[in-house]
């Protein structure tokens, strides 16, 4: 059983950077990918990007250029930095993890752009 813990969220106004953070408690060296997704009231829950061990680091085309998945295998970490942040990147972010024995999910951090 993997645990994921999301932390870094809160209120920015509009062109504001935040960066989310989330600690594993497994191995993440080992895990196939590692991935963020959001979901905004009323929506489906989507992929905002995703760190593959073989095929490398997938952005959804709206946050390309702005935001940036980082993995720190030393800290079992997974960040993501989000820079010139729109009203439309508010949701609640959640990380996932997936492993031979099965994906995982974080509890999600709200993040609310508004001014």
């Amino acid at each position: 059983q993997v645990q994921l813990v999301e932390s870094g969220g809160g209120l920015v106004q509009p062109g504001g950077s935040l960066r989310l953070s989330c600690a594993a408690s497994g191995n993440i060296a080992s895990a196939h990918a590692m991935a963020w997704y959001r979901q905004a009231p009323g929506k489906q829950r989507e992929l905002v990007a995703i760190i593959r061990s073989i095929t490398g680091t997938i952005y959804d085309d709206s946050v390309k250029g702005r935001f940036t998945i980082s993995r720190d295998s030393a800290k079992n970490t997974v960040d993501l930095q989000m820079n010139n942040l729109k009203p439309e990147d508010t949701a609640v972010y959640y990380c996932k993890a997936v492993y031979l024995t099965g994906d995982y999910w974080g509890q999600g951090t709200q993040v609310t752009v508004s001014s």
